[in-house]
């Protein structure tokens, strides 16, 4: 039944006409009726729920509501819906649910009010703020959901109004214009419909050591200054407003210290803090230690920090008002407004001589630079050192003179000065602009050059000399004298040629064979000269420079053409092979006279050993003519005799045979003495350890014995010892008691008994006896 209650058919009445029916007793279809829809169960609409019904036809429906053709309205749950001909289901509608924060958005598809009955006309838009479930109306397009943004005390919404309006602070909001929402408006904020969020503003915080510059600020009137510039100290926590930006950030409080200044420059006419008026372009100093915060009206030129400066140290400072160029030397010093760093330019062959690490006196004969050498920092001001025994000319181009430092010194230059480069040959033969240098060494030195010469007879010839020399400085404070020192530009180059040019000069007047023979005389005397007593002199001097040449060393003398060459070469030959032989010669004549004086020595020696050999002999005679003399005295006194002199006679010869045999093998005997004494030494190391051995096997056997005895003298003990040591004894006493003897005396048959000496005893004792008896 309640199933029936809640079916419904629809079936015709009229042609074309529709009528629903609800439950009631059964019914049939009279003739041209028909089911337009089988039995349907009517629909439920819950809670939150809605259908979107539309007119089909103009009618008025049951709560006397006049209904259009294509009308649209809701019927909303919770309610079972009744169908009615005139009217379709669109669809079915579900609630939006609006939570905390959150806010619905609608528009409008056509005019109508909205449910608090405010008019709205077509694409209108507007939020709904109430939290709970909404029901859009018939004529309402959800068109999301917005969330809300939530503000804190650091963070602000930056908001643009899309066109004229009233906000729901109630303040009017004109199109295009920007502002900030902060936590005092608002903890949660949702956007309305005409408000775009561009982006969230994070506060700008400064400490009490931090400043910032705001460009374009907000006026009282709500606007921009455009082109304005406002100043902001710590410690202080904003937000930008909308066409404010910051001028380089939020920037740190300058902490000068008592080394430290800025350069300022005002941009603006201003007196300032300390009552000076300021125009526009003036530029002053601010001097540490101090707290230094920029106003609007000034600009940071630029920081400085001051120069400390040792007494060998400086910088290059240029005015730049006058343009005037000095050097600040051994002192701490900060440039001021007016004053720059300057620059100071070399030629480049002078910048690497000054930033090779290459030393003048140690390297000199070194020609590799360093080419991984370290930019100069050209606003220093350029020292040199200028070595020992050395000299160095500077030149002032702005004073037009120059100035010569002897070494051990350092030269500081100042901004007008330059280095007088050197520019000296080098190589073998010399070749020009080999050696660079920034000092000129005063020596002694050498210089080696290669020349080519040729003799009379058209021999040419290449020389290889070596010259020594120095330059005489008298007086280091002579300025002419000094000068003269850099007079000649490349010192080595000229020497060699003009001493080359005497050489040759010299050497064309005599043939080969005369300077072969005499070719260091020659060449001393084209290159020093004779004195009136026709002697060389000791040196050469050139008066231009003051170098003096006081050597000249003549390492090698080669000829140029090759037949001469070899020729040379013969020569040469021929003079060693008659040295040579002259020498052999020389050696045999003293091997055949050393060897002639040993014959003879040999010789004599051995005369001297036959004449021994007689007297030895001689003396043998006698002793035996002694021996028969005494052989007939008694036979054995007579051999005793013979036997001992014969004895000594024949030692004494042996012994003079040895000492002659020694003599005359004296080196073999000591070889072989050697050999024997190396021989024995091993064999006594041999025995020597052997006999260890055999004393450490003795002293560790008689220790064991030892050891066994005292053992076997603890185990018996001392009394069984002694009885055991005088039980022969004692059975002896024993039996002799039982015999009844006195005294005895028993041997064996092998040990004889000397009665003599018993008897003689005997008597001894009995005269003794006597004796005492008187």
């Amino acid at each position: 039944y309640q199933r029936r209650v809640r079916e419904a058919v629809v079936s015709t009445q009229s042609t074309g006409d529709l009528e629903v029916r609800l439950h009631q007793q059964p019914f049939p279809l009279y003739p041209g009726e028909s089911m337009d829809v089988k039995v349907t169960k009517l629909r439920a609409v819950t809670t939150n729920t809605a259908l979107r019904l539309r007119a089909i036809t103009d009618f008025t429906d049951a709560e006397g509501v006049q209904r259009f053709a294509h009308d649209e309205w809701l019927f909303a749950g919770p309610g079972t819906y009744i169908p009615h001909k005139n009217v379709e289901i669109v669809e079915t509608i579900r609630a939006s649910i609006i939570k905390p924060n959150e806010a619905l958005r609608l528009r409008a598809l056509k005019a109508c009010k909205d449910q608090v009955g405010k008019d709205r006309v077509c694409g209108e838009e507007w939020l709904i703020f109430e939290t709970g479930a909404y029901l859009p109306g018939a004529y309402e397009q959800v068109v999301g959901t917005i969330s809300a943004y939530i503000l804190t005390d650091n963070i602000a919404l930056h908001l643009e109004a899309l066109q004229s309006f009233k906000d729901r602070f109630g303040i009017e909001r004109k199109s295009g214009e920007q502002w900030l929402i902060t936590l005092k408006e608002s903890e949660a904020f949702i956007p309305d419909v005409y408000e775009n969020v561009l982006a969230p503003i994070n506060i700008s915080t400064l400490t009490n050591r931090q400043y910032c510059i705001i460009l374009d600020p907000l006026g009282e009137d709500g606007k921009n200054k455009l082109g304005q510039r406002k100043l902001v100290k710590g410690e202080k926590s904003f937000f930008l407003q909308p066409g404010e930006r910051l001028e380089s950030g939020i920037q740190d409080v300058y902490i000068l210290l008592e080394d430290e200044a800025l350069i300022v420059k005002a941009v603006l006419a201003h007196t300032d803090s300390e009552g000076k008026d300021r125009q526009p372009g003036n530029m002053w100093m601010v001097r540490g230690p101090a707290e230094f915060i920029p106003s609007v009206d000034i600009e940071i030129v630029e920081r400085r920090k001051a120069f400390p400066l040792d007494e060998n140290e400086g910088i290059y400072v240029r005015d730049i008002k006058s343009g005037k160029v000095r050097a600040i030397v051994g002192q701490t010093y900060i440039l001021n407004q007016d004053e720059e760093l300057w620059n100071k330019e070399l030629p480049d062959q002078i910048e690497k001589l000054l930033s090779a690490e290459i030393d003048p006196l140690a390297d000199r004969t070194s020609r590799a630079h360093n080419k991984d050498n370290k930019g100069r920092v050209k606003h220093k001001v350029i020292t040199y050192r200028v070595p020992h025994n050395a000299a160095a000319q500077i030149y002032d181009y702005k004073a037009k003179q120059a100035r010569v430092a002897f070494g051990p010194d350092l030269i500081m230059l100042a901004p007008d000065e330059h280095f007088t480069q050197l520019s000296l040959s080098g190589g073998k033969p010399k070749r020009p602009n080999v050696i660079r240098s920034l000092c000129l060494l005063l020596g002694p030195d050498f210089m080696t050059d290669i020349i080519t010469v040729e003799t009379s007879d058209h021999a040419r010839l290449s020389l290889q000399l070596s010259y020594n020399w120095h330059f005489e400085v008298a007086d280091e404070k002579d300025t002419a004298a000094s000068a003269a020192l850099f007079a000649v530009p490349d010192f080595v180059g000229d020497a060699c040629k003009a001493l080359a040019s005497r050489i040759r000069g010299a050497v064309a007047a005599v043939p080969f064979d005369d300077f072969h023979r005499n070719s260091a005389r020659i060449i001393r005397t084209s290159v020093f000269g004779l004195d009136e007593n026709m002697k060389v002199k000791d040196s050469f001097r050139f008066n231009a420079n003051r170098l003096v040449i006081t050597n000249v060393d003549i390492q090698s003398v080669e000829p140029v053409d090759q037949r001469t060459r070899d020729s040379l070469q013969k020569s040469v030959q021929l003079a060693i092979e008659i040295t040579t032989n002259s020498q052999e010669a020389s050696a045999r004549h003293e091997a055949e006279r050393l060897e002639q004086g040993a014959r003879g020595r040999l010789e004599r020696q051995k005369i001297n050993d036959e004449a021994e050999a007689e007297k030895a002999r001689t003396e043998l005679l006698k002793l035996q003519a002694n021996s028969a003399a005494v052989e007939s005295t008694g036979q054995a006194k007579a051999e005793a005799q013979s036997r001992a002199e014969s004895s000594k006679i024949e030692g004494e010869a042996a012994v003079e045979q040895a000492k002659l045999k020694a003599e005359a093998n004296n080196i073999e005997a000591e070889a072989e003495l050697s050999r024997i004494n190396n021989a024995r030494q091993g064999e006594l190391t041999y025995v020597a350890a052997t006999n260890n051995l055999e004393i450490e096997r003795a002293k560790q056997m008689a220790a064991i014995e030892t050891s066994k005895f005292e053992n076997m003298v603890t185990t018996l003990g001392s009394e069984n010892i002694a009885r055991i040591a005088t039980s022969g004894h004692d059975n002896q006493l024993a039996m002799l008691k039982a015999l009844g003897l006195q005294s005895t005396l028993i041997t064996d048959g092998s040990t004889p008994l000397n009665l003599f000496n018993t008897a003689k005893g005997f008597i001894g004792q009995l005269e003794d006896g006597a004796g005492s008896s008187h």
